[in-house]
C-alpha cells in the first residue's frame, strides 16, 4: 500500500458535499439526473431506473438520449425556504 492511499471512506464532509439552496440555484435552469439524485440522496443507478420508469421524485424531461431535471422542481420538492438542504 502506498503512503497516500486512503483506507475506507472519509467521514469528513467537504464543502462540495453540502447542497445549500444557493448552490442548487447556481446550477441554472436544468441539471442532469446524477446531480439531482445526489441532491436528493439517491444513488446513480436507482436514479436512472426511476427516471426511466417515470418514478423520479421530481419532473424529469427526456431530451434525446439525456434526462434533464428542472432546478425549480428540485427546489420545490426540497422546500427550499432555508439556507441549507439536509
Amino acid at each position: 500500500m502506498t503512503p497516500d492511499a486512503k483506507v475506507g471512506p472519509s467521514s469528513v464532509a467537504t464543502v462540495e458535499d453540502v447542497w445549500t439552496v444557493e448552490r442548487v440555484k447556481s446550477l441554472g435552469v436544468m441539471t442532469n439526473v446524477e446531480t439531482a439524485a445526489q441532491i436528493l440522496g439517491i444513488g446513480r443507478t436507482v436514479a436512472y431506473r426511476l427516471a426511466k420508469d417515470g418514478d423520479f421524485p421530481v419532473q424529469v424531461l427526456r431530451i434525446g438520449h439525456s434526462y434533464r431535471v428542472p432546478v425549480l422542481r428540485l427546489l420545490e420538492v426540497l422546500g427550499a425556504d432555508g439556507d441549507r438542504i439536509d
